[in-house]
């Protein structure tokens, strides 16, 4: 157990697909895909169980990072304010999960699944591998805002709109400005646009800095586009004219 939330610890790095790295990500595309059965069996009860457990879970999951770090001496305003976008995302889904905002959904459908998806690609474990609590806390955290809004998607039956792509690509962008100032006061990097993290991240793949904050714009379009194409799918199939009317017309 001492060695599970040591600061030095002993039982070796993170493994970059690993099979600790692997199992995480099978167990959370498992639960992901649970959720097309559960969403034919639960009721109103389950659900609202369902909402306030992960929203529990995820509160406690980040309060004892915070504690494990504060513990050994690690916090630091440079790097533990909640500015990162999967920060913020964790908080918005505490409140989404009980209160059912769908505003606060349409931020973290796209913002959580798309940050933390990348976040748990090339995950920040660094030193800590499994069984160490980082490893564990850090699949936890960013494995549940993929799952959350994909509850919320499949089961509550929530959907992004064509304005909902809009609004979050416009004020995503518009956040960025006050947290680039507050990087240069801070000497800090929140959402990495002053230069690249230490660890290996998709961010290699592209240009130094300041270069690769202007392509991160491309990229961060490209997601949230990829997010949004089966619903605009949907959309495109429900107005076509059922097949048998196209077959009546062709007569």
């Amino acid at each position: 157990m001492g060695q599970f939330f040591a600061k030095d610890y002993t039982g070796g790095a993170f493994e970059l697909y690993g099979a600790g790295h692997i199992t995480a990500l099978v167990i959370i595309t498992f639960i992901c895909l649970s959720l097309l059965y559960f969403r034919k069996v639960w009721g109103e009860k389950e659900k609202k169980f369902f909402r306030y457990f992960l929203a529990i879970v995820l509160v406690i999951d980040e309060l004892s990072w915070h504690a494990w770090a504060a513990y050994w001496g690690l916090w630091n305003i440079r790097f533990m304010l909640p500015l990162h976008l999967c920060s913020i995302c964790l908080w918005l889904s505490v409140y989404m999960l009980f209160t059912r905002n769908y505003t606060i959904y349409e931020l973290v459908y796209f913002l959580g699944i798309g940050g933390a998806t990348q976040a748990l690609l090339t995950p920040d474990a660094s030193q800590y591998g499994f069984p160490h609590f980082r490893a564990f806390q850090t699949f936890i955290g960013h494995g549940l805002l993929v799952i959350i809004p994909i509850y919320m998607t499949i089961v509550e039956g929530y959907r992004p709109t064509l304005q909902s792509f809009k609004r979050v690509f416009i004020w995503t962008n518009i956040y960025m400005i006050p947290v680039f100032f507050l990087n240069l006061a801070l000497g800090s990097n929140y959402l990495f646009i002053h230069y690249k993290p230490n660890f290996p991240t998709l961010l290699d793949l592209l240009a130094p800095w300041p270069w690769y904050v202007l392509e991160l714009e491309v990229v961060g379009f490209a997601i949230i586009s990829l997010l949004y194409i089966p619903f605009l799918l949907k959309d495109w199939k429900a107005k076509q004219p059922p097949l048998t009317n196209l077959r009546r017309d062709l007569r």
